[in-house]
């Protein structure tokens, strides 16, 4: 577990169950992307198989968004990704290694807003540059720093996030000298049409998107290793666990329970084929190797 939720374990122990009834109702919340309604989506199942009421709160919006409806008490938990915990929540300068990435939003997430964070999910989904393969192939693009190239002549699309974070665009024009003839600022779901009908060149996307393989695109490699490291990980208000330790259950229950390739899988089964979030989920739940209902 690596020191997450240090404390936690005291904690609950002491606390007394809480009943099933009004008050241990969970708003589960996720950001306004595809893989996040699925993450909450998988936390809204395995809290109520718990026995735990649900409210569903997906597609909220963005990081700041979710972080804020965290802290006031509009939502109970969400998914969120230790480097944009460290880079756009607490505003510190990108950094490699993800224990010390752990180990701080950890401490300081407790120590500012009362809350803790549950063991990561097993996988990390971190910003990725892609473009289309015959142009990868043509121009003989493998890195990033590779764009220099043809960088002048290109559009990129990138995402108001993106645009806006320490991890994102300034810092990456910090560690490429790559200047673009053209910035578009697009939400991820037009960015992927535009870079598919050649309205743009280089998108901005996530790693673990199922786009990705459904258009058949090609990831540059971050060859100056510039972005941080982006685990996936529950984000709890402590109220709410004490409140309801069922949770904390929940959330412990899926440590290490999706690598990368299945959660992409996922995001493929609901962004490219258009399937359900709920049955894909339920499906994923039942396929999993070990799970047993309490």
């Amino acid at each position: 577990m690596r020191g997450v939720g240090r404390g936690l374990g005291a904690l609950l122990a002491a606390v007394t169950l809480a009943s099933c009834g009004g008050e241990s109702r969970v708003v589960v919340a996720s950001k306004n992307f595809v893989e996040q309604d699925i993450l909450g989506e998988i936390l809204a199942q395995e809290i109520e198989a718990r026995g735990v009421p649900v409210d569903r709160r997906l597609h909220l919006g963005g990081t700041f968004v979710c972080h804020n409806a965290l802290v006031s008490g509009e939502a109970d938990v969400y998914v969120e990704y230790t480097g944009t915990a460290y880079t756009a929540i607490l505003e510190r300068p990108p950094i490699s290694d993800p224990d010390a990435i752990l180990l701080a939003v950890e401490s300081e997430y407790a120590e500012r807003w009362n809350l803790a964070w549950a063991p990561p999910l097993g996988f990390e989904n971190t910003f990725a540059l892609v473009v289309r393969r015959q142009d990868a192939e043509s121009l003989a693009l493998v890195t990033i720093s590779d764009l220099a190239r043809v960088a002048p002549r290109w559009t990129a699309g990138f995402g108001p996030e993106f645009m806006a974070r320490e991890d994102g665009y300034e810092g990456l024009k910090r560690a490429y000298p790559i200047e673009f003839g053209r910035v578009r600022q697009l939400e991820l779901g037009l960015m992927y049409r535009a870079l598919e009908e050649g309205e743009i060149d280089v998108a901005v996307a996530n790693s673990t998107d199922g786009q990705i393989a459904g258009l058949d695109l090609v990831v540059l490699r971050d060859d100056q290793g510039y972005f941080p490291p982006y685990e996936a990980a529950p984000v709890a208000r402590r109220e709410t666990l004490e409140r309801v330790p069922a949770l904390w259950d929940a959330l412990v229950g899926l440590e290490s329970a999706l690598d990368a390739e299945g959660m992409r899988q996922l995001n493929f089964e609901v962004a490219v084929r258009g399937r359900d979030v709920a049955e894909v989920v339920r499906e994923w739940r039942e396929g999993r190797a070990g799970v047993s209902e309490p």
